[in-house]
């Protein structure tokens, strides 16, 4: 497999984006503090595992017998990452809501998490666009699935558990338009850069 890193850096960003389940993360964090929040980030990380499964697994006869095929995926991974960031150029500023119902049970929160993350398609596109760009069709499919795969839901676990300890720790930065401004930029900024980066890469 080539280009891990590459791939660590594309995952990593995709995973500091807003989106749903950061949100619900910052929320949970606010509200019941950083334990309260776990339940959720597991939730999210093993939704996040099934769906890249579904998404991933089915590409590998396309990788293995079409080169159009390959190409095509290419440019839609790298328009992809263009859209993405062009969105969170633009996005607003982070409003966590805090009016959220207390969970019941770990159990709940864990529930809450992996039915948001099955709904939400940052993942699935992710996986189906960028995923294919980093296998090496020489090499053993299941081995590079895995590690892909276990790497993109180890980061959402690591990047989630971050944020609950940044909001619990700033409950007021993220609602501050400036300073979300300038996150969003950033990230939008670099996810566009990608995107050119991938499109004009040779296999």
């Amino acid at each position: 497999m080539h280009g891990y890193i590459i791939f660590l850096l594309i995952a990593l960003i995709t995973v500091l984006s807003p989106g749903p389940g950061v949100l619900l993360t910052l929320t949970n964090a606010l509200r019941f503090g950083v334990s309260g929040a776990i339940a959720g980030i597991l939730g999210i990380a093993v939704s996040t595992f099934i769906v890249a499964g579904i998404a991933a697994t089915g590409l590998a006869v396309v990788l293995a017998t079409s080169s159009l095929a390959f190409m095509v995926i290419k440019y839609i991974g790298a328009a992809y990452l263009i859209f993405l960031g062009i969105k969170l150029w633009r996005s607003p500023a982070i409003q966590p809501d805090t009016s959220a119902v207390r969970y019941k049970s770990i159990s709940a929160g864990f529930i809450e998490g992996f039915t948001l993350q099955l709904t939400n398609p940052k993942a699935v596109f992710f996986f189906i666009s960028v995923f294919p760009q980093f296998v090496d069709r020489e090499s053993a499919f299941l081995g590079q699935f895995l590690l892909l795969v276990t790497t993109y839901s180890s980061l959402v676990v690591i990047v989630h558990i971050c944020y609950a300890f940044l909001a619990k720790a700033a409950r007021t930065w993220f609602s501050t338009a400036s300073n979300s401004r300038i996150v969003n930029r950033l990230g939008g900024s670099v996810f566009v850069a990608f995107g050119f980066g991938l499109a004009s890469a040779s296999r």
